[in-house]
Order: structure tokens, then C-alpha cells, then sequence
């Protein structure tokens, strides 16, 4: 959860990297509110819950590019690849570099050495 907060916290910050985990552990929790909240509002017949839902969606659409675009740099790719349809699917599940890039450090070297000093 700390992860897909961590997404919204930088909600348009295009720059700087980001680690597959928090790539997809924003894919996962964005899915599940939005999966759960629609199938509920069917199954309830409420259809304010399907505009919390729609609201929902444009809400994150912006941190969900932006974390896109963030786990792209951590592979050592320009944030346009993102628009490359099946191409990106590969590129998201790649490991990143694991040495400094032109994006930034490399976050998991950065967290690592965080949590040796502890």
C-alpha cells in the first residue's frame, strides 16, 4: 500500500525512476479499487458508486502516466516508450539498471544502502 501511496505522492512528477514493484503494486491496488468498486455498483444497483468510480479513474490517470513514465528512466528508456503498445509491457517487467542513469540513482541501490545502515 506504501507503494501505491508513494505514486500519489508524486502525482505529476514525471522524473527521477521507479521500481517494478512500485510500478506494479500501483497497477495492482489501482485495479482493485476500480474493479471492486464497479462490481459492486452493479451488484447493489447504486450508481453513485459508479461515479465514484469514473471520478476515480480521471483521478488517477495523471499518476498512473507518471509512474509510467518514472519505470521507464528506471530501465534506461525515454517516458515515450510508454506509448508503444506491446513493447512497454516487455519493458515494464524488465529489471532495471542496476548503476546510475541519466534519470537518477538507481532506487533499489539507494533503498538497500538505507536499509544496511539501520
Amino acid at each position: 500500500m506504501n507503494w501505491y501511496l508513494k505514486a500519489f505522492k508524486q502525482y505529476a512528477d514525471f522524473s527521477g525512476r521507479a521500481r517494478r514493484k512500485e510500478y506494479w503494486m500501483f497497477f495492482l491496488f489501482n485495479m482493485l479499487f476500480t474493479y471492486g468498486t464497479v462490481i459492486l455498483s452493479l451488484l447493489l444497483d447504486v450508481p453513485a458508486l459508479m461515479f465514484l468510480a469514473v471520478i476515480y479513474v480521471f483521478a488517477s490517470l495523471i499518476p498512473g502516466i507518471a509512474v509510467g513514465v518514472r519505470r521507464m528512466h528506471d530501465i534506461g528508456k525515454s517516458g515515450w516508450y510508454i506509448l508503444i503498445p506491446y513493447y512497454n509491457l516487455y519493458l515494464v517487467c524488465c529489471d532495471s539498471q542496476f548503476e546510475d542513469n541519466e534519470y537518477g540513482p538507481n532506487p533499489k541501490k539507494t533503498e538497500d544502502a538505507t536499509l544496511q545502515k539501520v
